[in-house]
């Protein structure tokens, strides 16, 4: 098969993939979703544990929903495995708690602006007195906590984490989130990029399909045309999604809510 029509027909899979998970999603409010690609609980990560004479007892957590100081962690850490297992790539979109079943989804929103981002929690800590959370160097700059090291969050427990991980890729988030839509959890969003021209904004959303809109935001005279995809109510199907459009060569796409 020549290799033109092989690229069209990846192409054609993805684009399948995310209209089937925009479909296929549906609101749960105020339960944890359920997934049905969902990763195991990787085994051991559920046993108490002490650190600094201190013990912790992992347990599944619904209705999880805390507001405290979140730090974050990086170059000492780059590479190492994680809790699960996974690499710890400090650009990518991950976090680390004490109790919640690994790997989930959490939604972590910056209380001084606002931004808010759903990661993947992978790993153990933060082991300090007050810190409720702890976030890769990429989550923690494209929530605006990087340059103050600590900052005040509100983390939410969405559920399992899906079977397949993010990518560990990141790019800068605007400030603002898209209009909420009415009832549901969500809504959720993929950001496949943000630009300053319009046009290019433009030419990013029609190869992305009829779910990709422009929207544009930003301040002091300067514009910023933001392509978001969807929305979807349910973050693991909006994860998968936008592990397809990643896989089209948007490695910068993040998963957003708006509530």
């Amino acid at each position: 098969m020549a290799a033109k029509t092989i690229r069209l027909l990846v192409c054609a899979a993805l684009l399948s993939l995310v209209a089937a998970c925009a479909g296929g999603a549906r609101p749960d409010a105020g339960r944890p979703l359920i997934v049905t690609d969902s990763a195991p609980i990787v085994s051991g990560t559920m046993r108490a544990y002490q650190v600094r004479g201190r013990w912790y007892q992992p347990a599944e957590q619904p209705g999880y929903d805390e507001t405290g100081q979140a730090s974050w962690y990086g170059q000492q850490f780059h590479g190492r495995p994680t809790a699960t297992g996974e690499r710890f790539d400090m650009n990518g979109l991950t976090a680390a708690h004490k109790t919640l079943p690994l790997p989930g989804l959490v939604e972590v929103t910056n209380l001084a602006n606002g931004r808010r981002l759903v990661l993947r929690v992978n790993d153990r800590g933060p082991f300090v007195e007050g810190r409720i959370i702890d976030l890769s160097r990429g989550a923690a700059e494209t929530l605006g906590l990087l340059s103050q090291g600590v900052g005040e969050v509100r983390v939410r427990y969405l559920g399992r984490a899906p079977r397949l991980g993010g990518d560990g890729s990141r790019q800068h988030a605007a400030g603002t989130s898209p209009t909420p839509a009415r009832g549901g959890t969500g809504p959720y969003w993929i950001q496949a990029g943000d630009f300053a021209d319009r046009r290019a904004a433009r030419r990013v959303a029609e190869q992305l399909g009829d779910r990709a809109t422009v929207d544009v935001t930003g301040g002091d005279g300067r514009s910023l045309y933001r392509v978001l995809i969807g929305p979807w109510p349910d973050p693991n199907a909006a994860e998968q999604a936008r592990q397809a459009v990643v896989a089209r060569g948007y490695a910068g796409a993040l998963l957003i809510s708006a509530r």
